[in-house]
């Protein structure tokens, strides 16, 4: 039975490792190893025969944009999820200007269909230089960028890793910004702001939904899955069954095999969980 296979939640693949990853199709297959063990290495078959669809993660749908003939060409289903967040380099020192990333995916919309390119605004990521009025008027940019383009829109709140603590914690002590408080919905300004964004999204023509939040409902926001079952069945007929297990506990995603690596990724975001 043909699986998802999702590139990836543990680097961006797309930005970064394109043409490897199409050369890996020449192969059909790649080989990926356990991230908590090394020495245990799981052969992935990349046959289209054998792929349902490709879930695509990254900052910079250009690779894919440039290459979508060609892999609808080699009968590759794939729907593509963009994050745009347009935050301060501070906290993302080599990441894509926002207007060019919105005009590939644009683009990219116009190639393969305004329901395979996806927007996430993720993490929502409160701070002195990133306050609620910030995310208000930035989310509200970039969702008329995107206006009539894409008709989904992904967020969720920062979590919390050990990695990235430490790396914002020096940048507080350095002076660079100061953080918000986080336990659950981290504070009070965190409801009704993502009440707003709710809205802004609504006047873009956008469905809004969180990734592995569990309060998100409260706040008009659906709970969603990134890798959505019943995208892929209403897109292609795929029938996937069952919650992936080894994702958080909120989170909703089908399942998938993720064939990316940690620490294979040069974007540099400080809050990232994948460095």
């Amino acid at each position: 039975m043909p699986f998802i296979i999702s590139v990836s939640r543990r680097c961006d693949i797309p930005r970064f490792h394109f043409d490897r990853f199409m050369r890996q199709l020449d192969g059909g297959f790649t080989d990926v190893a356990n991230p908590f063990n090394a020495g245990q290495v799981r052969r992935v078959s990349l046959l289209p025969d054998d792929v349902g669809a490709f879930v695509f993660w990254t900052r910079d749908p250009g690779p894919v944009l440039l290459r979508a003939d060609e892999l609808e060409a080699r009968g590759y289903r794939f729907y593509v999820m963009v994050t745009v967040t347009g935050y301060p380099k501070v906290l993302e020192p080599d990441v894509p200007a926002a207007d060019e990333v919105c005009t590939a995916m644009r683009e990219l919309s116009d190639r393969i269909g305004s329901r395979r390119v996806i927007w996430r605004y993720d993490p929502v990521f409160l701070s002195s230089i990133t306050d609620p009025s910030f995310h208000r008027e930035n989310f509200f940019s970039i969702a008329k960028k995107l206006e009539g383009r894409v008709r989904r829109v992904i967020v969720s709140l920062y979590d919390e890793y050990r990695g990235a603590k430490r790396r914002i914690e020096s940048l507080e002590k350095a002076g660079a910004f100061s953080v918000a408080p986080k336990e659950g919905l981290p504070s009070e300004d965190a409801g009704p702001l993502l009440a707003s964004l709710a809205e802004i999204a609504g006047t873009a023509g956008m469905e809004i939904q969180t990734c592995a939040e569990n309060e998100s409902t409260r706040y008009g926001i659906k709970a969603g899955a990134c890798i959505d079952g019943e995208l892929l069945r209403d897109l292609w007929g795929l029938e996937i069954s069952g919650k992936d297990k080894n994702q958080r506990p909120h989170c909703l995603c089908a399942k998938s095999v993720d064939i990316g690596s940690y620490g294979d990724c040069a974007a540099g975001c400080v809050y990232c969980y994948a460095r």
